[in-house]
Order: structure tokens, then sequence, then C-alpha cells
């Protein structure tokens, strides 16, 4: 088994940049592929990026491809989210997931893990 807990959201104005990290506890981190979702008010719980096991490959959800970037550091069992260019709509909570399914990236479903969430809010 892995937790998860989230660093780094906040409140932060439309161009901001911000970076969401995600600590693992375990010795398998590296067994996981790692994602994070988001859920504003409101809304469904919507994927935003995706990276596997290995870092090789990442995804990303069409709203933030070219803006957000997903990383992570097997080594710290850290998955990290580099958010530039922020625009009122990205304001939700901030999950990060992990599993050791395979399934399509963006299937919430698929995931065993999930962190409490970190709140960002970008004001316009």
């Amino acid at each position: 088994q892995v937790q998860l807990v989230e660093f780094g959201g906040g409140v932060v104005q439309t161009g901001d940049s911000l970076r969401l990290s995600c600590a693992g506890s375990g010795r398998t981190f590296s067994s996981y592929t790692m994602a994070w979702f988001r859920q504003a008010p409101g809304k469904e719980r919507e994927f935003v990026a995706a990276i596997t096991r290995s870092g090789e490959m990442t995804y990303y959800a069409d709203s933030v491809k070219g803006r957000f970037t997903i990383s992570r550091d097997n080594a710290k069992n850290t998955v990290n989210l580099q958010m530039n260019s922020l625009k009122p709509e990205d304001t939700a909570v901030y999950y990060c997931a992990g599993r050791l399914k395979t399934s399509r990236f963006s299937d919430d479903g698929s995931y065993e893990y999930w962190g409490q969430g970190t709140q960002v809010t970008v004001s316009s």
C-alpha cells in the first residue's frame, strides 16, 4: 500500500504559476502509475495528468496541455505538478492518485490510492 499527501496549494492570480507536490510512503512507490485529478465546486472530478511508473511517458487533459507538467522522482517518492499560466477555471481541489492496475489514465475508478487533496484558487 501507499499513502499519499499533497502539498503546495494556495491562492494565486491569473497567469501565475504554482507547483503541487505529492509525497508517497512505502518502498514500492515506483510500482505505481501516478496521476493528478481535480474537482471544482459543483462539478465531477476530472483527470488532469498522469505519469507512468518509470516517468518516461506523460498524459494530459486537453484543458491543461501545454500549461501543466507532471513529473516524478522515484528516489524521493514524489510526484509533482507544475502549473503555469493558471486560469480561474483551474480553481479546484487537486488530488494525487496512484494505482497498480492498467486502464485508461483518465479512469479515476482504476486508482486505488488517493491523497486528501489540496485547494488551488486562481483569482481573476
